[in-house]
């Protein structure tokens, strides 16, 4: 059994990830912190994990986790990751960060993006991007995981065969991405109200989304040249899920059928990728999945594409991909712990 640990178990992705965790046939979870609740059982803040978690929540410390597990997952604030991870933790457990530390491969973009100085800049030439899908090879051989972000998760799948194939103009991208309300973390915030969040749509971070660099940096690999995109974050009155409209020119000649074939060749055979072509996906369709819907339409009127991919922020955006990219690192079956897909018509 892979003995883990989860420091901040209680947030939204937190408590995702420690439910697939506990589900998990080959996974003993032996040490769960969380500042707010030291010294609560675990069901005590999620009653419907009475008796399937009981742990006591401790403060978390990472030298003693690391001693007593097998794999550390940090569902913690950015800028906290990077102060506590050290290289004698690494040498002794895997760490697979949820936060923005070990993303981007630029530490002064970081620094630049987060405000905020990294704290231990000699460890980034270790980290891994932990996007499942493009980085499989890499995240078998590493001890630090940089588990991607939910919009970066959902655009950059989305956008990666059209890309990577070469198949629009990459100086036209322009991504909108609507999430539910989960996504801003568990932390009271008056803007994340009821009365504040229902019955309104509202754009966020435009033009400054700190998501936009880390698309950015996936996709200059992919394009083999830098580029930028135009990112827009919405908030929508949902708790989970979001929904990415990604738009571009398409190249001199491009047909349908060679979109259609792109995303075939890239994705065709992946577990947790459903290509949907003209069929659009929606939010509703993985939800509580670690699936990426992907569909698309091509618009002969203005000769571009219009490629829209879903997932749940919480789990293929968090809690599930980390534990895919743990499936990965310790050589088990990707999809074990994991639901691939729910049909829900409703």
């Amino acid at each position: 059994m892979i003995r883990c640990g989860v420091i901040g178990a209680t947030g939204y992705a937190g408590s995702i990830l420690v439910t697939l965790l506990v589900g998990h046939p080959e996974v003993e979870p032996v040490y769960l912190a969380s500042h707010s609740y030291v010294g609560k059982r675990y069901s005590d803040i999620y009653p419907s994990m009475t008796g399937h978690c009981d742990l006591v929540l401790q403060e978390e410390n990472l030298e003693e986790a690391s001693t007593l597990c097998d794999v550390l997952f940090l569902a913690l604030p950015h800028t906290l990751a990077s102060q506590k991870v050290t290289q004698e933790i690494l040498d002794r457990t895997v760490i697979i960060d949820l936060g923005a530390d070990y993303r981007l491969k630029d530490v002064d973009v970081y620094e630049s993006w987060y405000q905020c100085k990294h704290a231990s800049k000699e460890l980034m030439s270790q980290a891994v991007y932990g996007l499942s899908e493009l980085h499989r090879e890499a995240i078998r051989n590493t001890n630090l995981i940089a588990n991607p972000g939910c919009y970066t998760t959902c655009s950059i799948l989305t956008l990666a065969p059209l890309v990577g194939e070469g198949l629009i103009d990459p100086s036209s991208i322009i991504i909108d991405s609507a999430s539910g309300v989960t996504g801003a973390g568990r932390s009271e915030k008056t803007a994340n109200l009821f009365c504040e969040i229902n019955e309104s749509y509202k754009a966020y971070g435009v033009t400054n989304h700190r998501h936009t660099v880390e698309i950015e940096q996936e996709l200059s690999i992919l394009n083999r040249s830098p580029l930028f995109v135009q990112f827009t974050p919405h908030l929508v009155p949902m708790n989970r899920g979001i929904l990415s409209t990604c738009y571009a020119d398409l190249n001199e000649g491009v047909t349908e059928k060679e979109v259609a074939e792109a995303y075939e060749k890239w994705f065709g055979g992946e577990e947790f990728i459903r290509l949907m072509g003209s069929n659009l996906p929606e939010t509703r369709y993985v939800h509580s999945t670690n699936s990426v819907a992907i569909g698309w339409k091509v618009d002969p009127r203005t000769k571009r594409v219009v490629a829209l991919g879903a997932i749940d922020n919480l789990v293929k955006g968090a809690g599930g991909q980390a534990v895919q990219n743990m499936n990965i690192r310790f050589g088990l079956e990707e999809s074990t712990g994991l639901v691939k897909w729910i049909a829900n018509p409703l």
